[in-house]
């Protein structure tokens, strides 16, 4: 059983976040020959040099093998969902309807979830731990959206195992103004963040 500090989910945030590759296929260049005298050349495009037709297929390459993969690794993508919002300010909306049983306070389940920041930027997923988080719900082991946003209540209904949930939370329902996996002047989580967490309920344990 994992058992978590009351800052919730912090010793999990990943503790930096790095560059793996940038490319710019803009940069792929035009080599014309001109054989017209006219003072205006004129280029063929059929025609590139051999190290830029090296590195066209370089990008052809990287791109649809390397890019994609990285992107899934945080887990399932999804499309637009209309968020309701509740008393409380948790917004929530339900990909997918569970048919099993809802969780209990103060029972153990298991959650499987991504989380992004307001611009779309991942700070953390179990799916690329290739673990769900467990914890017991509602009494205070994780952030209160996770708990109100699983358990229900305040005009949200619970959550049913096999369900997937995205869950928007306000800070006073987060890390507030403390943010999290703060280290030299910098956060994963900023002080003050709006964050999505796209849940998945597996059940209880």
């Amino acid at each position: 059983m994992v058992t978590l500090s009351p800052l919730s989910l912090h010793h999990l945030l990943p503790k930096s976040i790095k560059t793996l590759l940038t490319l710019n296929p803009n940069h792929i260049q035009i080599q014309t020959h001109n054989t017209n005298p006219d003072p205006k050349p004129k280029s063929n495009p059929n025609i590139i040099s051999r190290r830029n037709a090296s590195a066209a297929a370089l990008s052809a390459f990287i791109v649809p093998h390397i890019l994609p993969p990285l992107a899934l690794a945080a887990g399932p993508a999804a499309g637009e969902c209309e968020l309701t919002v509740a008393p409380s300010g948790l917004g929530f909306c339900d990909r997918v309807v569970g048919t099993g049983v809802a969780a209990s306070k103060g029972q153990l389940i298991k959650a499987h979830y991504v989380g992004r920041l307001e611009n779309g930027k991942v700070f953390d997923s179990s799916y690329n731990r290739g673990k769900p988080l467990t914890f017991r719900v509602g009494v205070g082991e994780v952030i209160k959206g996770w708990d109100q946003g699983i358990l229900g209540g305040d005009g949200i209904p619970p959550m049913l195992s096999g369900g997937k949930r995205t869950l928007k939370l306000p800070p006073e329902l987060a890390y507030g103004s403390r943010g999290a996996g703060c280290r030299g002047g910098s956060c994963v989580i900023p002080p003050d963040s709006t964050l999505l967490f796209d849940v998945e309920f597996i059940g209880k344990i």
